[in-house]
């Protein structure tokens, strides 16, 4: 049986406690140089297809807020959630789909920003035949930056 470890940026990007990257006493310019934290693939519990995160930076007492970079291959998306301080996307590559819980599904392309407000049921993630990338900024609220729900359907992410 293999071993999966994630580090804890990892598990704060995914809903777990927060991680701490910097110091909390800091007074000058710090840089997190890329790879900090390992890339990992989407728990297939919270994602449909071949999904890999890539941790940027931790929230702090300052940011209060995760980030990383997501890259979905065609057909890869997430499960519905929700996020307590809503959340940043900032399309980097491709062409994507998001969907609001009952609205229609919107597109997203590079370049495109997305603002999700504070409690939004909705899933994002590549189209059918494009793959598509995006920056993911999440807020913090109480320690925690996402609601986990079900899984988007086959018939739920063609409709």
């Amino acid at each position: 049986m293999k071993k999966i470890v994630i580090s804890a940026l990892a598990l704060a990007l995914l809903g777990a406690a927060p991680a701490y990257a910097q110091s909390a006493d800091a007074k000058h310019v710090e840089v997190l140089p890329s790879g900090t934290s390992p890339a990992f693939m989407g728990p297939a519990k919270l994602f449909t297809g071949s999904v890999v995160v890539e941790p940027m930076f931790a929230a702090t007492e300052h940011t209060h807020a995760t980030g990383a970079l997501v890259v979905f291959t065609p057909g890869a998306r997430t499960a519905w959630h929700t996020h307590p301080g809503g959340q940043l996307l900032v399309v980097t590559q491709g062409t994507g789909w998001i969907q609001e819980d009952g609205q229609a599904k919107k597109v997203m392309k590079a370049g495109d920003t997305v603002w999700i407000p504070p409690g939004v049921k909705h899933w994002h993630g590549a189209t059918d035949k494009n793959g598509m990338s995006h920056i993911a900024i999440s807020y913090m609220v109480g320690g925690k930056n996402v609601n986990w729900m079900e899984l988007v359907s086959d018939e739920q992410f063609l409709k």
